[in-house]
């Protein structure tokens, strides 16, 4: 599904809605709800909105998870760190538990820290699925830390790996297609005039996931939608 909100705004108000209303089931259903939300800019006004009335009092927050769909080889006290965002923004601001919110380790070397997070997330899931994956769109077709040209794209296996991204001068983590195609709903949030020609190229044929890696996004027993501003959709 694809939905248009008007602007940014609206955009935020209907991603937190969403959020509030799969946290609210998870828990009903399964006694826990596990999120797997986006670094970036775009998804931070609904962290906003999340952490305050009347959102924030909706969801048992004791009941929440939260991981990282991907993280930048940083502290956890570098403002680039998606860890740090989320935190500032989300988690110290609602009553979670610290012990349910799950940073990558990034004290240890990138590789092994991937394939501690790996363990991370296995001890956290056991045999379920994310109840929710947050993802955001950049400009070359990107998401999570899935890169044009870069092996992640395609693992099969692993559930995160780590990548040296040579265009960033940064080595990323990221959770990989096998995870994020698991999830019991995908939602990728896209926002801003200078998305829309990649937008459309990711929806529109042909496929080619090497390319604008945000294709291979396709859950199996799940439900994908596109949460999009009026300027994003304008292609």
């Amino acid at each position: 599904m694809i939905e248009v909100a008007p602007d940014p705004d609206g955009l935020a108000h209907r991603a937190a809605t969403r959020i509030v209303a799969t946290a609210k089931r998870a828990i009903t259903d399964r006694g826990e709800c596990v999120l797997l939300l986006s670094g970036g800019t775009t998804p931070q006004a609904t962290y906003a909105r999340l952490a305050t009335a009347p959102f924030a009092n909706q969801i048992d927050w004791s009941r929440v998870h939260i991981a990282l769909g991907d993280e930048r080889y940083v502290s956890w006290d570098d403002p680039r760190s998606n860890f740090r965002m989320i935190r500032e923004i989300l988690t110290s601001q609602v009553p979670i538990p610290v012990a349910n919110v799950h940073p990558v380790e990034v004290a240890r070397p990138p590789i092994e820290a991937a394939l501690a997070y790996e363990r991370t997330l296995r001890t956290l899931l056991g045999s379920g699925r994310p109840d929710l994956v947050l993802l955001g769109l950049g400009d070359d077709g990107h998401t999570a830390s899935l890169f044009p040209g870069h092996a992640a794209v395609r693992e099969q296996v692993r559930w995160v790996v780590a990548e040296e991204i040579r265009e960033q001068v940064m080595w990323r983590i990221s959770v990989t297609p096998p995870l994020l195609n698991a999830a019991r709903e995908v939602i990728f949030l896209v926002s801003g005039a200078a998305k829309a020609d990649v937008l459309r190229s990711v929806l529109e044929p042909p496929r080619d996931p090497d390319s604008l890696p945000a294709q291979v996004i396709h859950p199996a027993s799940g439900r994908l939608d596109w949460l999009v501003d009026a300027a994003a959709a304008g292609r």
